[in-house]
């Protein structure tokens, strides 16, 4: 980037080893801080259990369903080869004598068993998992997906979701709990990510799983500590070893806590914290920055 050039706009990934940590209370805050300067959006990618909206109260102004194609099966033109059964990789498909049975819940939607029939047996039909919706709240645009109750991808779903973001406008992404699939796929394509963690061995146990998974993806990352001041120091000793940057610090009150359990974001519950959040985001614009 040249001398005095603006920096484009940035998509800031915010997660966590484990749920509780306070990730959405950081999400939300930061995109509500930065509102009060320009457009902004809330990607909510915790698609199995989205909260964020909560606090936001969105208006809902379109929503749109996800759908994954499934093979149907033309019992007339099968002849019960077997060739989709032992290409399917994920067991979607089995071939109990000259029968083929389905399981929709299984497939990926790859088309592999479709291509490798023989008989042209095989068509895929459109099967709907979940949707995803866009609105507007508290001067936050706001996006969030929703898989459907039973059902176990929910990949499919946060790829549609990002695919609604506008790469104009900066974009807080709200990622699932854990290192699992549905977070690798809300981090790729970040240009920073806050890792929130809290000070005890369970938080400093998925800090390092988190950690492991954003390096592999090799995406800059800072940490911050919420419900600062239980626990010990080894988060901060471990932070300071692998060189990670502790950007920000929520300290364990009670009054933040009975905000969060009213739906009341933190920067508007305490507007002190405004200020707070648009520093972070200061460190987050220099990080990113340096391995940009």
């Amino acid at each position: 980037m040249t001398a005095g050039a603006e920096a484009p706009p940035l998509r800031i990934a915010v997660a966590s080893g484990k749920g509780g940590t306070g990730k959405t209370t950081v999400a939300v805050s930061l995109a509500m801080a930065l509102a009060d300067r320009g457009p902004v959006q809330l990607v909510d990618c915790d698609v199995e259990e989205p909260n964020a909206h909560l606090f936001l109260s969105p208006r809902i102004g379109e929503r749109e369903p996800v759908e994954l194609p499934v093979p149907a099966v033309d019992a007339e033109r099968c002849t019960g080869c077997g060739a989709c059964g032992r290409a399917c990789r994920y067991g979607a498909l089995a071939v109990i004598g000259k029968k083929v049975l389905v399981h929709p819940e299984l497939c990926h939607g790859c088309g592999l068993c479709a291509r490798v029939c023989p008989a042209r047996a095989i068509a895929e039909v459109p099967r709907a998992i979940g949707w995803v919706e866009r609105g507007k709240g508290k001067g936050v645009s706001f996006l969030q997906g929703v898989l459907d109750v039973g059902e176990p991808m929910a990949t499919p779903v946060i790829r549609r979701l990002k695919a609604w973001i506008d790469r104009g406008v900066p974009a807080v992404l709200d990622a699932p709990p854990g290192t699992a699939c549905p977070v690798i796929e809300t981090l790729k394509g970040a240009d920073f990510v806050l890792l929130v963690t809290e000070p005890t061995p369970f938080g400093l146990h998925d800090l390092k799983l988190a950690v492991g998974v954003v390096r592999e993806l090799g995406i800059p990352a800072g940490v911050v500590i919420n419900k600062d001041g239980i626990g010990t120091d080894a988060v901060d000793r471990y932070c300071q070893k692998e060189g990670l940057p502790v950007l920000l610090r929520i300290p364990m009150d009670r009054r933040i806590a009975e905000s969060y359990a009213r739906g009341v974001p933190l920067v508007e519950a305490f507007p002190k914290w405004n200020g707070r959040f648009l520093e972070l985001y200061q460190a987050i614009l220099a990080g990113a920055a340096r391995v940009g």
